[in-house]
């Protein structure tokens, strides 16, 4: 039996070697390597999972070296290769601050041929644990299989948060973390067993609230988090579909009016401003600032829907938040006018450190994500100035975006692969605000950044998982039981 066992042995050791296939005669190319999804000159944080790629299109060998300080690593695969993450992790390590040289050749019709060296920069800024996002198919009109998923960066492991299989045709959506704690968590599910659910303080904390009240116009969506913990901005959107004639232009989310309010966890009571509830004007999208002291939103002139849709254009505004006594300032500040840009701003998101806000700007509306023209567009905050991340916008949709907890990453939805997905890209931002070439999530298998027919939605960072007891919830939802929000009128 051991003569057997060392026969088998030298038999697949022969096997594997020939299956390497020497890399002699290559023709050299003045070009970087066509590969998919494209890590060529990229900056990555310390503790990601490996970049697994893929030859596009396709060839017959992919031989691949990989060559760090210390350490090289040599793949040689028929299509892409995957790279064992405890290798990664290793070769990570000894060249954090450093780049690592990157050698591709390609084998086609008995030929070799070698492309020009690229560099993967290994920061030393670390990114959060993880992220959460949704996973939904780009449909219109009935709830397909959806689900809020956590992703561990270090790794490919993804699991479901919450699923809409928990509770029959309904929509889970607008999920939103404290400062990036998944401690502290408020998301929605829609449909005949609807609520808002709340985790205040970890697992076991869930409140299932019904937020519409007799002063506001809808249920409370789009939630934001005080830095204190005790406030959550949220807006009132009276939200319909409508969909275009033309080719390039597919649908459209309308808000026929909007508000914006704040619930006070310890009162629960929702606050209301008149200043941000006003009849002339659509008011959504609210963020606090980093320290808690703005309120943050965009706000458009009222317009006749669907007539004058193509008019509604949102500025970027702010109002002072006083948290000691949930009140609100006495002005409404206009930060960027939609009349100078003749644009449209959603989604406005601030840097942790209060340096930056991001958003992101287009043709009209309030929904970026229909838009191909939308791209993302960086505010300083101590200047005033703003700009388009030309570093990391394409030629179709950029939209929502996130945070990591030290302002050193962010991570955004594209349609910049196909058009129709969105995908998931992350880029870093220096002291200086130069964002770098943005990287696509990595995967264990390229090829499901292609065979994936599920859009990520709605990326948030997490500091570490989220913890919510499933069982309990699907029961919570189920009896219809739901906690009411009370509201005071604040001048």
């Amino acid at each position: 039996m051991k003569h057997i066992n060392i026969f088998l042995f030298v038999l697949l050791s022969a096997f594997v070697t020939s299956c390497t296939k020497s890399v002699t005669n290559p023709i050299d190319c003045n070009e970087y390597p066509k590969i998919y999804p494209d890590y060529v000159n990229v900056t990555i944080p310390q503790n990601i999972a490996p970049l697994n790629f893929m030859a596009a299109p396709s060839v017959d060998l992919l031989d691949v070296v990989i060559k760090g300080t210390k350490t090289t690593l040599h793949f040689q695969e028929d299509q892409a290769i995957e790279i064992p993450i405890k290798k990664w992790k290793n070769i990570l390590k000894e060249n954090v601050g450093k780049s690592l040289t990157v050698s591709v050749c390609f084998y086609k019709n008995k030929q070799w041929k070698k492309y020009k060296d690229f560099v993967i920069h290994i920061s030393g800024d670390t990114i959060d644990y993880g992220l959460v996002y949704r996973l939904i198919a780009p449909g219109y009109e009935v709830y397909s299989k959806m689900g809020i998923y956590q992703r561990n960066l270090s790794n490919f492991d993804q699991t479901p948060i919450i699923e809409n299989t928990l509770v029959t045709g309904s929509c889970v959506n607008c999920h939103a973390f404290k400062h990036n704690n998944p401690d502290c968590v408020s998301f929605h599910v829609r449909g005949e067993h609807g609520a808002t659910v709340l985790q205040m303080n970890g697992p076991g904390s869930e409140k299932f609230m019904d937020t519409k009240t007799a002063k506001t116009i809808s249920s409370c969506v789009y939630p934001y988090w005080h830095p204190d913990g005790r406030y959550i901005a949220y807006s009132n959107n009276g939200t319909k579909q409508a969909f275009h004639s033309v080719r390039n232009e597919r649908i459209e989310v309308v808000d026929k009016e909007s508000d914006i309010v704040v619930y006070d966890t310890k009162e629960n009571k929702l606050l209301l401003c008149p200043r941000i509830m006003t009849k002339g004007a659509f008011e959504t999208f609210p963020v606090f600032s980093a320290d808690g002291k703005k309120l943050y939103f965009c706000s458009a002139y009222a317009k006749k829907i669907p007539d004058q849709y193509k008019e509604i254009k949102y500025s970027l505004c702010s109002i002072d938040f006083d948290a000691e006594h949930g009140t609100f300032g006495n002005k409404i500040d206009t930060l960027i006018s939609a009349h100078s840009t003749g644009k449209s701003i959603s989604f406005p998101r601030p840097s942790f450190d209060g340096k930056y806000l991001m958003f992101v700007m287009f043709d009209y509306g309030n929904f970026s994500i229909w838009h191909r023209e939308a791209d993302l567009y960086l505010l300083d905050l101590k200047t005033g100035k703003y700009r388009a991340m030309t570093e990391v916008n394409s030629n179709n949709t950029e939209s929502f975006h996130d945070w990591s907890t030290n302002s050193r990453w962010f991570v955004f939805s594209s349609r910049r692969d196909d058009g129709l997905y969105t995908r998931l890209y992350i880029a870093h931002i220096d002291a200086n605000g130069k964002a770098s070439k943005p990287f696509m999530l990595p995967q264990r298998n390229p090829m499901q950044n292609v065979y994936n027919l599920f859009s990520y939605n709605v990326p948030e960072f997490i500091i570490r998982p989220v913890k919510i007891n499933v069982k309990r919830t699907g029961s919570k939802l189920m009896d219809k039981k739901r906690d009411k929000f009370g509201y005071k009128e604040v001048k």
